[in-house]
């Protein structure tokens, strides 16, 4: 539920390792040395890095390596200097001299002696303080340093004697030309000799003091320039969406007058005839209809089947227009939106009855666990058996077992994620199985991730429904078609996962002024599949409608979250598509509706773990408020 924070001015030691690795490859190198204009060059970089996870714009990349050169040659003018003192200026030395040492360079102190085009040249060559500091600069950009540097001569128009040396064999003589004629012949044969201007008196620390000083000042002045137009264009943006979200809630209000103006008309007219009937009025009506006192579905009589008259309700007549347009459009509040979408979630939670045997309310299997990760798919299992499944099934590498069994006595354990038949053995387990989660504490191994492609083809032919987060997404990234179009799947991924997908599918950047019609275009690449894209908002589709889950948490971003997410929504998806089944939910999808419903419990439990705990909140404290947020939102 986290967004990257990247966005600012300061780069981490691991942003700028990752930044000059990429800089300093050899076709980076090349394009900047042989082309003048280089723009495209960092946008290649920026698109490289953001591949990596960090997001930075083709600017931020270019200013952050000019700073790397401005320290990098400070330090290296202190090496020469002074024994390598300031080596310390430059955190990067090492890494910038091996980019930049098979680079051609200009010496710093060759520029301020004279230029590339001999001693006379420079006799003609007059420049001020900033000249100095604009050759220097160039000697360390992109572009190329041009090979001499033209001076123009002047000479006097009139005769003059100018004594010329003639030297011959091991002789010289000195000889006065008579005539201007003669004069410049001689000129022409022998240059004069002026005094050279050197700037003997200004030295090379100086020199580079000014430089830097000036360097940072417009670097300040870049910053605070961008910062404004970022604060502008987000102001911008937030106004756009309140102008929209206005405008749907004002045509939803007119869709409602409208929808609740025809069964009035249709009533009157028939009220001679016939008994008035209550009508369905869908601002207000609940899609779960009847409930207990006690907050559980009661089993009704067949004559009077309560989930019947749902039915009725949500069957595809004009009524279930106007019921779509209400999710579509948004017709009232986000709160009243929550309200009847938990309706919805409370209308598939199964009764607890004495009339049960263990298993009948879910078995949830995690396909994860290694030596590296052993938490997150604790965290998922345990919340599965705390939102109301009977059985939970963990199957993780031998080395993590172990560790996982000592977590909780509650969990089943099978160490055969790394076995040789990892397959066949997670195969035996499928049809006891009611749901299954891949990828919390998964990791990248390819034997793995191999091993988890092959449990999820096994378990679409089984139909099970899927939860697939953390590596697992990884997984799906590398190999979309693994549960491209599978209607019982679920992705959960946060803003980097969403990223990397986006691109993988539609090999272009994602566009983040809208983020929910991206969610929709992936979703509709992923063959309609569910997508969850956590933040501040969780935003919910299934390529026809966008569901928001704007239900109040906290501003604490703890690590398990995530897992906590993903077991809850397997067992929920087994509930919804079961109740699906049995007709109780037609007109909407059901991975929607479990989608929704783990979403709001985990905002729930984060929101009452931080009322108690504040900052030091953890993911243990969350699952300790599984019980009391599921009874508040599902059956209170």
């Amino acid at each position: 539920m986290q967004a990257n924070t990247t966005r600012g001015f300061l780069w981490s030691d691991v942003e700028t390792r990752t930044l000059l690795n990429i800089w300093g490859e050899q076709d980076i190198q090349v394009a900047l040395d042989g082309n003048f204009r280089n723009s495209f060059v960092y946008r290649d970089v920026s698109r490289r890095l953001g591949a990596m996870g960090f997001e930075r714009t083709p600017e931020q990349c270019r200013v952050r390596i000019k700073s790397l050169k401005r320290q990098y040659l400070l330090a290296k003018e202190g090496n020469l200097r002074n024994n390598g003192q300031y080596h310390k200026i430059c955190k990067f030395y090492d890494t910038m001299e091996r980019i930049l040492s098979n680079r051609p360079a200009l010496d710093p102190q060759e520029l301020m002696d004279g230029g590339a085009g001999g001693e006379e040249a420079v006799d003609g060559l007059e420049e001020d303080d900033e000249d100095a500091q604009d050759a220097y600069s160039e000697s360390t950009a992109e572009c190329p340093l041009p090979a001499e540097t033209e001076v123009k001569l002047e000479y006097p128009t009139v005769p003059i004697s100018i004594p010329v040396k003639v030297t011959v064999g091991n002789n010289s003589s000195s000889v006065k030309p008579h005539n201007s004629s003669q004069s410049a012949s001689n000129l022409s044969a022998t240059r004069p000799k002026r005094p050279r201007k050197r700037r003997a008196n200004f030295p090379m620390e100086k020199l580079m003091e000014q430089f830097l000083e000036q360097s940072s000042q417009a670097e300040e002045s870049f910053y605070r320039m961008e910062e404004q137009r970022l604060q502008a264009e987000d102001r911008r943006r937030e106004a756009e969406h309140a102008r929209e979200l206005h405008m749907l809630q004002m045509l939803g209000q007119m869709f409602s007058s409208i929808s609740s103006a025809r069964p009035c008309s249709s009533a009157a007219t028939t009220s001679k005839t016939v008994p008035p009937a209550r009508s369905p009025v869908f601002s207000n009506a609940s899609p779960s209809c009847t409930r207990g006192q006690s907050g559980h579905l009661r089993r009704p009589s067949p004559p009077t089947d309560c989930f019947a008259r749902q039915s009725q309700l949500l069957n595809p007549d004009p009524q279930a227009l106007v019921f779509e347009r209400y999710y579509s459009l948004g017709s009232k509040s986000h709160r009243d939106m929550d309200d009847d979408l938990l309706s919805l979630v409370k209308s598939t939670v199964p009764p607890l009855t004495s009339k049960k045997h263990k298993g009948q309310d879910g078995r949830i299997g995690i396909i994860g666990g290694c030596q590296d990760y052993t938490g997150a798919p604790y965290f998922a299992a345990i919340s599965a058996l705390k939102v109301g499944a009977d059985l939970s099934h963990v199957f993780c590498t031998k080395d993590a077992a172990t560790v996982i069994k000592s977590y909780s006595p509650e969990l089943i354990v099978h160490p055969v994620l790394d076995s040789p038949n990892a397959v066949e053995e997670i195969e035996k387990w499928l049809p006891r199985l009611h749901g299954l989660v891949v990828g919390p504490g998964l990791g990248r191994e390819d034997f793995l991730l191999k091993t988890a492609k092959e449990v999820i083809e096994k378990s679409k032919a089984r139909d099970i429904p899927i939860v697939i987060d953390a590596d697992g997404l990884w997984l799906v990234t590398q190999q979309p078609s693994v549960i491209q179009g599978y209607q019982k799947g679920i992705l959960t991924p946060n803003f980097m996962e969403f990223t990397r997908l986006y691109e993988a599918l539609h090999h272009e950047p994602m566009d983040n002024s809208d983020r929910q019609r991206s969610v929709m275009q992936l979703s509709v690449a992923m063959g309609n599949l569910t997508l969850v894209l956590k933040g501040e908002q969780d935003i919910i589709t299934d390529g026809s409608r966008v569901i928001l889950c704007s239900i109040e948490g906290s501003g604490r971003r703890c690590g398990g979250q995530g897992d906590l997410l993903s077991g809850s929504m397997g067992v929920l998806a087994h509930w919804a598509h079961a109740a699906s089944a049995a007709g109780m939910i037609r007109s909407i999808n059901p991975s929607a509706v479990a989608a929704f419903g783990a979403c709001s419990l985990t905002r729930q439990c984060n929101s009452q773990a931080f009322q108690q705990h504040g900052r030091s909140t953890t993911t243990s404290d969350m699952i300790q408020e599984i019980g009391s947020a599921f009874k508040k939102l599902f059956e209170s």
